[in-house]
């Protein structure tokens, strides 16, 4: 029997969470699929931007997460973006309970499909003003200034 190839891992990220929130520690949990959805998300159809993380029941919804399909692999337009229910402990939960009703949000950050499940890394994070985001532009380009100038004297 031929041996199987080791899964490439694609990272699907929500490139725009970093930017957009004040994020803290992060967390992994499993996410509830059907096979469609998995194959689909395995060769990388898939999107967070705009998605989010909502309680209904004491129990994780993921909203709004796009999933695609192909040609050989078809997801009806009304399964593209349903909720999805995320696979997390009960303390995990309450922890992420709690954080929501302190007014912060829980953002997906990205799914990692590498090994044998599907999961999504999630974070508590509380939205950024424009302000905010000025002064995280700024900071970087001075940092970026800064390495550039310490690259050229050294050289």
């Amino acid at each position: 029997m031929a041996k199987k190839k080791p899964n490439q891992q694609k990272v699907i990220s929500n490139r725009r969470a970093r930017h957009d929130y004040e994020l803290g520690d992060s967390l992994v949990v499993g996410l509830e699929l059907t096979g469609r959805e998995t194959k689909a998300l395995r060769m990388g159809h898939g999107q967070l931007r705009g998605s989010y993380v909502t309680v209904k029941g004491e129990e994780l919804f993921l909203i709004n997460a796009a999933i695609n399909g192909t040609n050989g692999i078809p997801i009806p337009e009304d399964e593209q973006s349903r909720a999805r229910k995320l696979l997390a402990k009960r303390r995990e939960i309450n922890a992420l309970i709690e954080g929501k009703q302190q007014g912060k949000t829980i953002v997906p950050l990205e799914m990692l499909t590498g090994g044998r499940y599907i999961k999504l890394r999630i974070a508590i994070g509380r939205g950024k003003k424009l302000y905010d985001k000025r002064q995280t532009l700024k900071k970087r380009d001075e940092t970026r200034s800064i390495s550039q100038a310490l690259k050229t004297f050294r050289n």
